[in-house]
């Protein structure tokens, strides 16, 4: 019975996969008409992706929401909002030095950029705007504020700062905030923010709940735009 149970769950797993997969070999052998010149690979790598992916999910199934979801409750017995709002900072700073796409793209930004946009202080600048923006989402779930009045002084903001910043930083603005939406913060993150709302009394979770990633997603544009501004 187990065997059959993990069946069913890698192919479950690979009906995610299996429609991009479809799509880029219609346009590889269809419409480009290039032959695929590492079958073999393609196989192996395909049954990795599934086997890889399926574990990556019972993992933060079983683990990073868990927790998260239990931290986010815990967060209340602390007496201090501010200093909840502190450890909800920390926790996203760290959580997105940890992503993979992030890291990718800052090593890619400073190879474009022969070095003159360093890896390094991308990612802390990522980072820190990411963990300001995790700041804000508990600071609004601890006084109950609509995420609308969050989010519009966000925009316009943002809106001010693509007036001043170097054209060259707003591209990496935009993608450093899409790539801290990962496989690690998202389910932790939003967990915490889940958490932290059944046990405040939020008369709606859903509303208070969620658009937090949304808003800690902002920030990070905020800081790249301002980093592009300090290094003009």
């Amino acid at each position: 019975m187990k065997a059959i149970e993990i069946f069913k769950d890698l192919w479950e797993t690979a009906k995610s996969i299996i429609p991009i997969l479809t799509v880029l070999l219609f346009f590889q052998i269809v419409v480009l008409k290039k032959p695929l010149t590492n079958i073999k690979g393609l196989v192996i790598g395909l049954i990795l992706s599934i086997i890889g992916l399926n574990l990556f999910l019972k993992g933060i199934y079983l683990s990073i929401i868990p927790l998260g979801d239990t931290v986010g409750e815990s967060l209340v017995n602390v007496d201090n909002k501010y200093f909840i709002i502190l450890i909800a900072f920390f926790i996203g700073y760290a959580s997105t030095l940890v992503e993979p796409a992030l890291r990718a793209l800052t090593l890619e930004v400073e190879e474009i950029s022969i070095g003159v946009i360093r890896s390094k202080i991308l990612l802390q600048t990522v980072a820190l705007g990411f963990g300001i923006g995790m700041a804000i989402g508990m600071f609004k779930i601890l006084n109950g504020i609509p995420t609308s009045k969050i989010v519009m002084p966000i925009l316009l903001v943002i809106a001010v700062l693509l007036y001043f910043t170097p054209k060259e930083f707003t591209g990496i603005a935009f993608d450093a905030a899409t790539s801290t939406t990962g496989p690690v913060n998202v389910p932790l993150n939003m967990a915490i923010a889940i958490g932290l709302t059944r046990i405040v009394g939020s008369s709606n979770a859903l509303v208070d709940g969620f658009g937090i990633v949304g808003i800690m997603s902002l920030m990070p544009i905020v800081a790249v735009l301002t980093l592009g501004i300090l290094v003009r």
